[in-house]
């Protein structure tokens, strides 16, 4: 019973990520005039740690927002659930037999044969049927859990005043999809040999169609050292954005099986630049300088590892999911619409 109910507080965990509202990324009640140390009579300030150990304090910003999040991520589940009990005249534990262990069907003989015949070397069907049983049981308990959570996350506003770390990123002349002067502004900086940086291009191209000139989503390099041809990929993106194909050819590169010079030149005919002229671009090492300051500036900001993203300043890192970029980007519209309607501005 206990499992159930803790396992269902995950589940809701993941599916009010979005919502959150968002906070400066110092900590919380600080701010860089803050005095943090002295020694003698010169005192040390926590800008001044920021400047000197950016990665460590927005690391150290980071584990603190997540302990922190956790907390309140437990006791915002607990909340949803006794609300909906509480509605439904019945207890948590009742609300879940009724909506979710309710729902549950075990499968036929029949469903339990077809799994263990894709089975590769079982050992004989009657000594592990019970374990088949038990891991479909399981699979569709989660299935159930998702969907009652998604339900009352639907139904359920959940604001919660804590933030993740921020920190003000320019777009400067990166590559923009949407309007530069949009309210909220997406950056990322990845690396095109990054596996995790592929498998977040779905997300980001949902969101770029959906939002459109609406949000500003701007690409920065950061090519990571042990990923030999991510560097010289950044220059040949680079070199296609010279003929007005920057993000044709960054989808390419994306989802390219190969990454090596010969057949990022065939990638560019593929879609039809300019051979000799996107050729010398690439073999000069011309674009490398703009990529060493994306580099700079990610280092500047703490960054680690790719991908990371930016909106509107918030930090986020990871293959992050579709409905956690886009709780943060609707957050960030509203906010905007917001302070338009009460005379503000961004």
């Amino acid at each position: 019973m206990r499992r159930t109910i803790l396992a269902l507080a995950l589940v809701l965990a993941v599916a009010t990520t979005g919502l959150f509202s968002l906070r400066a990324w110092a900590g919380p009640d600080e701010n860089p005039s803050q005095v943090v140390a002295r020694v003698g009579d010169q005192d040390i300030t926590l800008g001044e740690l920021m400047k000197r150990e950016p990665a460590k304090m927005m690391d150290a910003a980071n584990k603190y927002y997540q302990a922190e999040n956790e907390v309140i991520q437990e006791a915002v589940n607990n909340g949803i659930l006794e609300q909906a009990a509480k509605k439904e005249h019945v207890t948590v534990d009742q609300l879940l037999d009724k909506h979710v262990r309710g729902k549950i069907k075990d499968p036929s003989d029949e469903g339990l044969r077809v799994f263990y015949e894709g089975l590769q070397n079982p050992p004989p069907y009657e000594e592990i049927k019970d374990k088949i049983r038990q891991h479909i049981r399981d699979v569709r308990m989660q299935k159930a859990m998702m969907a009652y959570a998604k339900s009352l996350r639907d139904s359920t506003t959940v604001v919660v005043m804590i933030t993740p770390p921020k920190e003000e990123v320019a777009i400067g002349n990166a590559p923009v999809e949407g309007s530069r002067d949009a309210a909220v502004k997406v950056v990322e900086f990845a690396d095109y040999e990054c596996p995790y940086c592929r498998k977040v291009q779905p997300t980001i191209d949902k969101l770029r169609k959906q939002y459109g000139n609406r949000v500003a989503f701007a690409f920065k390099d950061f090519p990571l050292p042990m990923h030999k041809h991510a560097e010289k990929a950044a220059e040949a993106a680079r070199c296609a954005n010279a003929q007005g194909k920057f993000w044709d050819f960054h989808d390419k590169l994306f989802s390219a099986d190969s990454l090596e010079i010969p057949e990022m030149k065939t990638y560019a005919r593929s879609l039809n630049l300019d051979g000799a002229k996107f050729d010398k671009c690439l073999d000069s090492g011309g674009e490398a300088a703009g990529i060493q300051k994306d580099q700079a500036e990610g280092s500047r900001l703490g960054l680690t590892g790719t991908p990371t993203f930016f909106v509107n300043g918030h930090f986020i890192s990871g293959n992050v999911s579709y409905e956690t970029l886009q709780g943060l980007v609707d957050q960030e519209l509203a906010a905007g619409a917001t302070k338009s309607s009460s005379g503000g501005g961004m």
